[in-house]
């Protein structure tokens, strides 16, 4: 059977804003999970001020290794949105940042599950597939 997962060709952004919160999102093609730890300390040290730094990604030819991190915001409302994107796309070797500036509105789980999905679809979407070569 043929693989048919993509990564992308580089990094893709997208944007979205909801009652004063900005969710700024970042996906990129990775090729290994200690590669993730670098790049997340490089988006803290630029978004400091953030709020949150969320963020899912998928490796592997089944892209059977697979995290997501909802770092402060309730359980399930940011990482697993992320994470379903990057399923939806057919992805792997792919992590998606998402990085949330608060407004001073709380949006509840309802809003915060659609601002991440919303953000990271984005910028899946804005990204270029690239086959995965084995």
């Amino acid at each position: 059977m043929e693989n048919k997962l993509n990564t992308l060709q580089g990094i893709s952004e997208g944007c979205y804003k909801e009652k004063g919160s900005r969710f700024l999102a970042y996906a990129m093609p990775i090729h290994s999970a200690d590669e993730v730890k670098g790049i997340l300390a490089a988006y803290k040290k630029e978004h400091h001020k953030a709020k949150h730094i969320c963020y899912a990604y998928r490796l592997g030819p089944q892209a059977a290794l697979y995290r997501a991190c909802d770092n402060g915001e309730p359980s399930g409302t940011a990482g697993r949105p992320i994470l379903r994107q990057i399923e939806a796309a057919g992805l792997t070797d792919t992590l998606v940042v998402v990085v949330r500036y608060f407004g001073g509105t709380l949006l509840g789980t309802g809003g915060l599950v659609h601002a991440y999905k919303t953000a990271s679809e984005e910028a899946v979407k804005n990204g270029t597939p690239a086959p995965i070569t084995p």
